[in-house]
């Protein structure tokens, strides 16, 4: 939430290359894809990713998306039964097989993997992420 404040509104559609995604849309993948790889890996329930579209967004619904998916994945973490995280998934990319409880793991990870690369968005910019903790 701190780095997605950090970022100006002005700033928000700012990509350090064409190819990039841009802060905006890195901010939407990160408040999308967590609600979704929890539903996916962690509960095991069929879904259909329907991203939405970060250029139609401002950094006030992006932050309510943000805080939407993290509300949601910390729901989870704290109702789930433990024989629901006992049992099998497959990773959809690598084809992996782990506990449903090490998939926590993996949307950690990828939370941990685009926060980074804002980071770097935020710095591109002159400006200081927010510290680190956990």
């Amino acid at each position: 939430m701190e780095v997605a404040e950090a970022m100006p509104q002005e700033l928000y559609n700012f990509r350090p290359t064409p190819e990039s995604k841009s802060f905006a849309e890195q901010m939407v993948h990160i408040g999308y894809t967590i609600e979704l790889l929890t539903k996916r890996y962690v509960q095991g329930m069929e879904v259909v990713p329907n991203t939405p579209d970060a250029s139609k967004l401002s950094k006030s619904e992006i932050i309510t998306l943000l805080k939407s998916g993290f509300a949601y994945t910390t729901e989870i973490i704290k109702t789930i039964e433990q024989e629901k995280l006992d049992e099998n998934c497959v990773m959809y990319h690598s084809g992996n097989t782990v506990s449903r409880a090490f998939a926590f793991f993996y949307v950690q990870d990828h939370l941990t993997n685009h926060r980074a690369k804002a980071n770097l968005y935020l710095r591109m910019n002159a400006i200081e992420p927010p510290e680190y903790t956990w």
